[in-house]
């Protein structure tokens, strides 16, 4: 299992539901953070709570709808000379769930591609070279198991064209030290899953990070949490090596 002490990971959408939890959980091991959101000081409460735990920690904002916002992002961090050796792309969007599905505006599938498929991949394309030249990453893209609904045809084209972009482009890492996964948090009762959803947030660790984790070289996997269910970090990581296997 990978030891993240010392490492930065890039977290996005940081400043609440899943990403909050995952850069708590991150922090308590000992990894670096640059905690994303569409403004620096919405991670302000989870900036604090993350340098209590020893780390070393900054914000930056962009919103992923604006692609040139998400290049001056990236070009932040790298003028401050962080080394980024883990991508958590948590942060996406839900549009509308329209029940005249029938009438779904074009407008739903652009923005749902700009920030649930562009953007993450913007982000990989921009540090797996250095990941690949370093002889380390991990980049864990955040997807979603919603199937045949397409009331919410939007969301789920673009979580589709991100498993497979994911799995195509993780097809010419594996059997490397830079590792591409999948993730599914599950429908969980965030701002995007809503209210009524059947799942406390927390049920999503270990599950969102055991992509970061993994050592075995095998990428393009779904790491849903659902299959981490109860799970130390340890247990899961040996459960996806041993059980879960890539889609080559």
């Amino acid at each position: 299992m990978v030891d993240v002490k010392g490492r930065w990971a890039l977290i996005t959408g940081a400043a609440r539901g899943i990403g909050y939890g995952a850069a708590l959980f991150m922090a308590e091991r000992g990894c670096n953070l640059v905690l994303h959101a569409r403004k620096a000081g919405n991670c302000a409460k989870v900036l604090e709570e993350v340098k209590a735990k020893g780390v070393e920690a900054y914000a930056v904002g962009a919103e992923l709808s604006d692609l040139a916002q998400v290049e001056a992002m990236l070009a932040e961090i790298d003028r401050r000379g962080t080394v980024i050796d883990i991508v958590l792309n948590n942060a996406g969007v839900q549009v509308a769930y329209r029940t005249e599905y029938l009438l779904t505006p074009a407008s739903d599938y652009e923005a749902s591609f700009r920030i649930n498929t562009i953007a993450p991949m913007m982000i990989a394309y921009h540090y797996l070279p250095g990941m690949k030249e370093r002889g380390f990453g991990r980049i864990v893209n955040t997807t979603s198991g919603i199937a045949l609904e397409p009331e919410q045809a939007g969301y789920s084209a673009s979580k589709a064209a991100l498993d497979k972009v994911t799995i195509d482009l993780g097809s010419k890492y594996n059997g490397t030290n830079v590792i591409l996964s999948l993730t599914d948090p599950g429908w969980c009762r965030t701002d995007l899953g809503g209210s009524h959803a059947p799942n406390d947030p927390a049920t999503s660790l270990p599950g969102v990070v055991v992509g970061a984790f993994v050592d075995d070289g095998v990428s393009g996997r779904n790491l849903s949490a659902g299959n981490f269910y109860g799970m130390t970090l340890e247990q899961a990581v040996e459960h996806a090596e041993k059980n879960m296997k890539a889609p080559y």
